[in-house]
């Protein structure tokens, strides 16, 4: 038995500097930026949502992407590709998968315990 949620939003932003982007997406969603935190990616405070919302900066064309936590990142990835989506990339602490609709989504490990936090599945 495996838990997973969603845990929020990455905004990817090509060639603009996380702070730069961090800037109109604080104002525009109402949510203070806790700025670049030196990996690439700035931190929108999205925790009265109990969400987790990231700018960051990207080579490929801008777009939003949703991220799924969970406890058990290789049974979620299962869950997953049984469903129709495909690994598209690994990197170390996420996996980005491509939905058989065509969007990209990463499956990554839960920044805390999920047993019993809000909006939280629980997998057989």
């Amino acid at each position: 038995m495996h838990h997973s949620r969603l845990a929020g939003f990455i905004i990817d932003c090509q060639d603009t500097p996380p702070d730069d982007a961090a800037a109109f997406w604080s104002r525009a969603l109402g949510m203070n930026s806790e700025g670049d935190d030196g990996h690439g990616y700035a931190v929108l405070d999205a925790s009265a949502r109990d969400l987790h919302i990231e700018v960051q900066r990207v080579t490929h064309p801008s777009r939003v992407h949703l991220d799924i936590e969970t406890d058990d990142q290789p049974a979620e990835v299962a869950r997953l590709e049984r469903l129709g989506a495909r690994q598209v990339a690994k990197g170390a602490r996420w996996v980005v998968m491509e939905a058989p609709t065509g969007q990209r989504f990463c499956v990554i490990h839960a920044r805390r315990p999920l047993a019993g936090a809000p909006g939280t599945n629980v997998w057989p």
